[in-house]
């Protein structure tokens, strides 16, 4: 008999597939305002996701609500990103907007890990409703299926607090309130205003509301979706691609962080080491890339060279994956830059993907104090952020974390290898998997990969879910001791 409680883990299931097939009535309603071809499949997909969570439900009536613990909240939440993309693909699938089964999973797996990475080639050949699906199942995916559920429907209260903090990325995520229902509102509450303020931004400037609507939810999510071909460059316009480097470095900011903001607690914020080393990386990038660029001689002005340097090394660090000019193409020394931001990305507890800001901090540190160890080896030196001394345990998890994450990027090249791929492609394509962001340096800058095979499509996909998921989420329910009595 199985020691996991999976009656409760149904349970859940079936709850937040009920509250998904509400998301996808929005897409319903849309594909009604515009009466395109997309409202058939968008309702039948709507009715088998209530089919599924009611399926869900009925397995789990009975379920032993005081017998979970974390073995319930990591296999919640791997399965229900495993499940809402099987669900949420359907009407690409149905509607024959993807060519098949795999190119359906992907691109909906992509959209809700916010890696924004396509098999589409004519995005702007689709319906409306399904544009807006795409988006906001990014949107959805940037805050948390798990922080929608415990702000949305506080009925779960505190049992969902493992869940909770299963799928917040990071080392770790400050309690700044005593109750996790209320910390998931304060989250969802800041993620909406954002998206809100950057909607009636780009609605004021060139875009129309649908694109702006889209574009504000693929941006605060870090997911770089857009409903035009070429993406940004749609709109030819600096203001634009200004506005959405400010909103992409908040989202790759600690969404605690921006509540300390809110609440004009200046000291907690200015005073966060990670957000320091963030903005400076950041800098240094752009400076870097400035330069180079200058030195070949790009073409543009100096504002010019400057914005798109700004605005791709910000779209790489925070994982969203929007982009306005190509400088990795094989043998760039840009590559190099961007394999470097895409590993470290953003901050902690942010919407962003990858090693993040604290983690890289931490191992620096480390490191530093290793070299001070051989030294003086009898010396005992803590690893230090400012004033916070880091304990060895969680020192120790940020290393193994640091290992797993790079022996993924080696194992995952090693499998693109073998299904065809070129070396700087197969490295390109297996960090921005991991790391949610989508764009890879090489030849598939653009982010979109129609041509990989169908095995490295599914690779993929299991990358993306496991990097959203800060790895250890899914990977520890696949050992055989996840499931010993």
């Amino acid at each position: 008999m199985c020691r996991i409680n999976l009656r409760f883990v149904c349970k859940m299931l079936g709850k937040i597939h009920l509250l998904e097939s509400v998301f996808m009535l929005l897409a319903v309603a849309v594909a009604v305002r515009y009466g395109e071809t997309d409202l058939r499949p968008l309702l039948i997909s709507t009715g088998i996701m209530l089919g599924g969570g009611g399926l869900f439900l009925l397995a789990g009536r009975r379920a032993a609500e005081g017998m979970i613990g974390r073995s319930e909240a990591m296999l919640t939440v791997a399965l229900t990103w495993i499940l809402l993309s099987f669900f949420g693909m359907m009407p690409l699938f149905l509607g024959g907007y993807a060519p098949n089964f795999t190119d359906a999973y992907f691109e909906t797996m992509s959209g809700f890990t916010t890696t924004g990475s396509s098999v589409l080639t004519d995005v702007e050949s689709l319906p409306h409703g399904i544009l807006f699906w795409r988006s906001l199942t990014q949107w959805q995916g940037g805050i948390g299926i798990i922080v929608f559920t415990v702000a949305l429907m506080p009925a779960f209260g505190g049992r969902i607090s493992q869940m909770f903090d299963a799928e917040i990325s990071g080392i770790t995520h400050e309690h700044f309130l005593p109750r996790v229902t209320q910390i998931a509102k304060r989250f969802f509450g800041i993620y909406l205003s954002l998206t809100v303020i950057l909607i009636l931004l780009l609605w004021a400037g060139p875009m129309n509301l649908f694109d702006a609507v889209n574009h504000a939810m693929t941006t605060v999510s870090s997911g770089g979706y857009s409903t035009k071909n070429s993406g940004i460059n749609y709109w030819h316009a600096p203001g634009v691609e200004y506005l959405l480097c400010f909103f992409m470095c908040l989202s790759a900011t600690n969404i605690t962080l921006l509540y300390y903001l809110i609440k004009r607690q200046w000291k907690k914020v200015l005073g966060n080491t990670e957000l320091h080393w963030f903005y400076a990386i950041a800098g240094i990038a752009v400076a870097i890339t400035f330069v180079w660029l200058c030195c070949l001689h790009y073409e543009g002005d100096v504002e010019s060279i400057f914005r798109k340097s700004l605005f791709q090394v910000t779209s790489l660090l925070s994982t969203t994956g929007f982009r306005t000019a190509d400088f990795s193409e094989p043998g760039s020394f840009f590559s190099i830059i961007a394999l470097f931001l895409m590993i470290v990305c953003g901050c902690a507890g942010s919407t962003s993907g990858g090693l993040k800001t604290g983690r890289f901090l931490i191992l620096v540190k480390n490191m530093l104090n290793e070299f001070k160890r051989q030294m003086h080896p009898n010396a005992v030196i803590s690893v230090r952020l400012r004033e916070q001394v880091i304990p060895a345990n969680v020192v120790q998890q940020v290393q193994t974390f640091a290992f797993v994450y790079m022996a993924l990027i080696v194992v995952g090249s090693a499998v693109f290898l073998l299904d065809g791929l070129g070396f700087e492609d197969a490295i390109g394509v297996t960090v921005s998997a991991i790391s949610n962001i989508g764009s890879a340096p090489g030849n598939y800058a653009d982010g979109n990969l129609y041509e990989l095979p169908v095995v490295s499509k599914w690779v993929y996909s299991f990358l993306m879910v496991t990097g959203r998921l800060e790895i250890f989420t899914v990977l520890t329910f696949l050992l055989p001791g996840f499931w010993k009595l």
